[in-house]
């Protein structure tokens, strides 16, 4: 049977004499080896590799789209919201600032090692410091991190700001609780990253967690 391999190698480098700076997509050269009857013969094309560009890679793809007026509006609706930001990162920051420009403070925690969620946010909770295996294992308790974050607002602070990163490795559960917090907290507002997408969009929390309206009231 007649077996086709392709492979693309890079024939000219920038530095080569051959490649000229003007050129706005470097050759390449594509190899196509195809054997039959045990013959195998070699051909060399030439072509280009072209990478599409949009307008928004010139201005800024968040600059194109108006939705700050919606996103302040559900964060103050739903209180608690799921977004999902591209991977290359960048975005979440525009939202953020407007949501700091309105008056927000803001607490920043990873949901990897943040531990049960409604103990490390609203009890006192232990924590246990690192050894070398030869000191006793202590146990240091912490005040809770909203509670305490809470009493240190100023006067002029709209509210605060919970941050979860990564909460994609939360359980149901635990999403559950942080879609409930700003109800136990009325003036706590929940931002959860719980994935990513080719654009920044966002979702209330509560329909991530699977709770219904009267749950999450």
């Amino acid at each position: 049977m007649a077996a086709t391999a392709c492979s693309y190698n890079s024939a000219l480098l920038p530095s080569s004499p051959n490649f000229s700076h003007h050129d706005r997509h470097p050759p390449v050269t594509s190899r196509v080896s195809s054997s039959n009857k045990g013959l195998t013969r070699t051909k060399y094309q030439k072509g280009t590799i072209k990478c599409a560009r949009e307008f928004s890679d010139f201005v800024g793809g968040d600059l194109l789209k108006p939705d700050l007026g919606k996103w302040l509006s559900d964060v103050e609706e739903h209180k608690a919201i799921a977004i999902y930001p591209p991977h290359e990162g960048g975005y979440e920051g525009r939202y953020l600032n407007r949501l700091r420009y309105q008056g927000y403070r803001f607490l920043d925690l990873s949901a990897r090692g943040l531990g049960d969620p409604e103990t490390t946010l609203t009890k006192i909770h232990p924590v246990c410091p690192a050894h070398i295996g030869k000191q006793p294992i202590a146990r240091w308790y912490f005040p809770p991190e909203v509670d305490y974050r809470l009493s240190l607002l100023p006067p002029d602070a709209k509210g605060l700001v919970v941050w979860i990163l990564e909460a994609k490795v939360l359980s149901k559960a635990e999403l559950q609780f942080l879609a409930l917090l700003p109800t136990l907290r009325p003036k706590v507002r929940v931002i959860a990253e719980c994935g990513n997408w080719r654009k920044f969009v966002w979702t209330p929390l509560k329909d991530i967690a699977g709770l219904t309206a009267n749950e999450a009231l």
